[in-house]
């Protein structure tokens, strides 16, 4: 099967470009989020890290 695939994909004019842009957006995606977790406030942190032991929000049904 991959070599149906590979053979196929091998006759495609212009698709080499499609692995580095995905890289490229997987890296991008964790240098951002890693940036973001790194200058995030320590009180917004903290504030969102109790959500789930609040119970003044809990919605009863």
């Amino acid at each position: 099967m991959l070599k149906f695939i590979k053979g196929h994909m091998e006759t495609i004019q212009g698709i080499e470009i499609y692995p580095i842009i995905s890289l490229l957006i997987f890296f991008l995606f964790f240098v951002v989020l890693f940036w973001w977790v790194y200058t995030a406030k320590k009180d917004y942190v903290q504030e969102v890290s109790q959500i789930p032991l609040d119970n003044e929000n809990d919605n009863q049904l």
